[in-house]
């Protein structure tokens, strides 16, 4: 009987430091790209981001895995995604810093790959 208090108490104690632990953990990791691209881009710009939506082919979008497009700096992404450009909306009420980032980066993939 002892011994079942004895885990029982250890099993409230592991319950206990998941439950105060795992916030502050899931706050610091790192957003995810590919899902905030999903959820905010893909409906113009595509799921592979060439922009073959019909949304994308009325804006005339341009394929995001382009050399055109995929030279151009992050911080001059980071001011499309922030401010908006042309008919794209501005997402800085909607996207804080790290998203952007995750998102910038989720674009650097639709990149061609290297052979």
């Amino acid at each position: 009987m002892k011994r079942l208090a004895v885990v029982l108490f250890a099993v409230a104690v592991a319950v206990a430091v998941a439950v105060l632990v795992t916030p502050s953990v899931l706050a610091d990791a790192a957003p995810d790209g590919a899902a905030i691209y999903k959820a905010k881009c893909a409906v113009c710009h595509g799921a592979d981001g060439k922009g073959q939506t019909t949304m994308g082919k009325n804006l005339k979008i341009k394929d995001l895995g382009a050399e055109e497009v995929q030279k151009i700096k992050n911080e001059e992404l980071n001011k499309i995604i922030t401010d908006g450009k042309g008919k794209m909306p501005a997402y800085k009420d909607k996207l804080d810093q790290a998203q952007i980032d995750a998102v910038i980066a989720h674009i650097r993939s639709f990149a061609p790959k290297k052979k």
